[in-house]
């Protein structure tokens, strides 16, 4: 029994560099109190360290993905079974999976890895996709809510840069799952946009909670 509904408005992603010193779980506990008491809907994290102390001090729906890099395999997050299990064992909500058409560790097929995901771990499933024929796929295999977040990082999308307003808007006309919108909101007026567009949420994370990101890009410009 799933007992979980996909939140709507704003959802804050709440990481940070495994290098950084945000990448503390008390820093990213504090990321994710602060966002739902200022007024997010949910929030996506990262491992499942981290999900599960967020989970202890947040009662707001998570968001869970494990970034995975597996010899061989362009897919990485939450790549197999066993890590949705894993941030799902965390407590996460809903389990956030690559869904781009590149090839799946150990040949695995994304409906199945949907179908277990719902039948074994009674989690709803976000299918983060780079394309519409990806995002058409994902509805097909049973996702529970489809998101652009991978338009613009993969082979496919390169030349592209996000945020995929018009994917965005391709998916809200023919998909019959909600749409969510994630990456390269960079302000408030983007996020209404893809909002007015027709998304049920929008996932922000670096103009919220990348600091290390936002500072090295003014320096960048400013330099000393």
């Amino acid at each position: 029994m799933i007992n979980c509904q996909i939140p709507t408005g704003l959802i804050v992603s709440c990481q940070a560099p495994a290098d950084s010193p945000l990448h503390d779980p008390i820093v990213i506990v504090a990321m994710a109190r602060t966002a739902i008491n200022r007024g997010a809907s949910g929030v996506r994290i990262d491992t499942p360290a981290h999900i599960a102390a967020v989970r202890k001090q947040v009662s707001a729906p998570i968001i869970g993905i494990w970034k995975q890099q597996l010899p061989g395999c362009e897919i990485y997050i939450t790549p197999r079974f066993e890590d949705a299990r894993a941030i799902a064992a965390s407590g996460a909500d809903i389990i956030a999976v690559d869904a781009t058409l590149r090839n799946r560790p150990a040949g695995e097929e994304l409906k199945t890895l949907i179908g277990r995901i719902h039948s074994e771990l009674g989690k709803l499933v976000m299918a983060d996709v780079d394309t519409i024929e990806a995002a058409i796929a994902a509805a097909q295999a049973g996702a529970d809510t489809v998101a652009t977040t991978l338009f613009g990082y993969t082979a496919q999308t390169k030349n592209f840069s996000p945020p995929g307003f018009d994917l965005l808007a391709e998916m809200v006309e023919k998909l019959k799952v909600p749409v969510i919108c994630e990456g390269g909101i960079a302000g408030p007026e983007m996020a209404k946009k893809a909002l007015d567009l027709g998304a049920t949420a929008v996932v922000v994370g670096t103009d919220i909670t990348g600091i290390d990101i936002k500072v090295t890009a003014y320096k960048s410009v400013i330099g000393k």
